[in-house]
């Protein structure tokens, strides 16, 4: 299985000063270059640079069609390494951004380490960041190949060719971030601890928690009572489905649960059930659209049985592919684009803190299987009951893992 290295660098003349990045992905196997990246990012500091260097070194892969692949990262920025690592906290708020960015990114792929590295062994991608600000101090761009052309601006667009060159190193400023202190004041850790801690093997377990995203599917109504499709109809909780949301809104507003935010879909049987939880914890309902369930289109208030009599070959192709739509509905690889979106937005706007979603079927196995980092199938091999939870933890280095699934101990 193909696998990406990626080494990336950053460095500022001053600190703040004339600023540029370089970033370099190689081929695990034989450490073949695939692409460079490098721009001068004009007057920066050194951790700003740093971290637009490793963004762009990730994004990079994702141009190479990397997403869900190995990546091991490499930089000499002990700073950025031990705060994507999860390690240690940002303090410094201009840097936080960058680092949600870079998390972004890091959970569309799938890091396996952070290894910070000597100053030497990170040469080649040293030397793209100071072609790109020696290319900015004679007005000139960067180009792949170290070769430049007239700059149109300090902010030229990155290039991402294929160049195989022998690094070489150029003098640059190492100062740290005179805005970030604390953040340095961590312990350090030799190389060989770093490694070995950074292995990849996924038994460490991690130190800070980023977000935690609680997954609440909703209680019982008519169409569930039956068994029958339930997409955009927007069926009430019934009775018993009041009762289901009760006894979780119970359970949500005791320890150890400290619910930070309700995000539901906009759909009525969600927020009945979410608007029992903020009830009980006196927080408010956020509603997210791209919450809703799977559009099953002709299919919706039909049981499986009368799908399967009325279209037989439409439900055969519906249950071997996942990019296959319902007559007039929604295929799950289209959900999973929405959904996609909500979780990389709540997971940025409640970073630290606890989300409860109130949702569906489809977009909570979705979730748990974009946690687990599993194929599109993965749904038709999940069980969720009605007002069940579930738990993900996303990690400051980009990972995420299932803490809990369809629990419904609050329901007996």
């Amino acid at each position: 299985m193909t696998s990406y290295i990626v080494e990336a660098d950053g460095g500022s003349r001053g600190n703040p000063g004339p600023a540029g990045y370089g970033a370099v992905v190689m081929d695990a196997a034989d450490r073949q270059v695939l692409a460079e990246a490098a721009e001068a990012i004009g007057v920066a500091t050194n951790n700003v640079a740093e971290y637009r260097g490793l963004i762009a070194g990730l994004t990079a892969v994702l141009d190479l069609g990397g997403e869900g692949v190995p990546v091991a990262v490499r930089m000499d920025s002990k700073l950025v390494v031990e705060q994507m690592a999860g390690r240690w906290k940002i303090k410094n708020e201009g840097l936080r951004p960058l680092a949600l960015e870079a998390g972004k990114l890091a959970r569309r792929l799938r890091v396996t380490e952070w290894t910070w590295i000597p100053r030497e062994q990170n040469g080649h991608a040293d030397r793209l960041a100071n072609e790109a600000m020696d290319a900015a101090a004679k007005g000139l761009a960067w180009r792949a190949g170290g070769s430049v052309v007239q700059a149109e601006s300090r902010t030229s667009p990155r290039s991402t060719s294929v160049v195989h060159a022998e690094p070489r190193t150029s003098p640059r400023s190492t100062s740290t971030d005179s805005g970030t202190p604390a953040d340095l004041s961590a312990p350090s850790a030799s190389l060989a601890t770093a490694q070995q801690r950074n292995s990849g093997t996924g038994w460490s377990p991690p130190t800070r928690v980023a977000t935690s995203l609680l997954l609440l599917r909703h209680g019982e109504t008519p169409l569930s009572v039956e068994r029958r499709f339930s997409g955009l109809g927007d069926a009430e909780l019934t009775a018993n489905g009041l009762a289901q949301a009760a006894a979780a809104a119970e359970r949500l507003s005791r320890e150890p649960y400290r619910l930070d935010a309700i995000v539901s879909s906009p759909l009525k049987r969600a927020r009945q059930t979410a608007e029992a939880v903020a009830q009980r914890t006196g927080l408010g309902v956020e509603v997210d659209d791209d919450l809703r369930e799977a559009d099953f289109g002709a299919w919706e208030g039909h049981t499986f049985t009368e799908v399967q009599r009325g279209w037989p070959a439409e439900l055969a192709a519906w249950l071997a592919d996942p990019n296959t739509a319902p007559p007039g509905g929604e295929s799950f690889e289209a959900v999973a684009q929405r959904i996609r979106r909500a979780e990389e937005r709540l997971v940025e706007r409640y970073e630290g803190r606890t989300v409860l979603i109130v949702s569906h079927v489809t977009p909570i196995k979705t979730l748990l299987r974009f946690a687990l980092m599993a194929p599109p199938v993965t749904l038709y091999r999940m069980h969720l009951d009605l007002a069940c939870l579930s738990l993900i933890e996303h990690y400051a280095d980009g990972q995420s893992v299932v803490k809990s699934f369809n629990d419904t101990s609050h329901l007996r």
